[in-house]
């Protein structure tokens, strides 16, 4: 999305970004979630269990974004 309108705000686990994505709507604001579960070639030894997720927001829409964001990460940190 590097060309796009589109900003990445946030990558993590699903439990984190199902947090974010209801935050978000709550500010009228629909995130696009890029999911890299099944991106292709998955490695053997060490996989993870639980792919990141990555969020994105409209150029637009950043700054009321990063407010819902900072709330509910700086709540998950304590």
């Amino acid at each position: 999305m590097s060309d796009s309108n589109y900003i990445e705000i946030f990558t993590g686990d699903l439990l984190v970004v199902q947090k974010i994505i209801s935050e978000l709507e709550k500010h009228d604001i629909i995130p696009v979630i890029k999911d890299e579960t099944d991106s292709g070639l998955s490695p053997i030894f060490g996989a993870s269990n639980a792919p990141l997720k990555q969020v994105s927001v409209h150029k637009d829409e950043l700054d009321k974004a990063r407010i819902a964001i900072e709330a509910i990460t700086s709540n998950s940190q304590n």
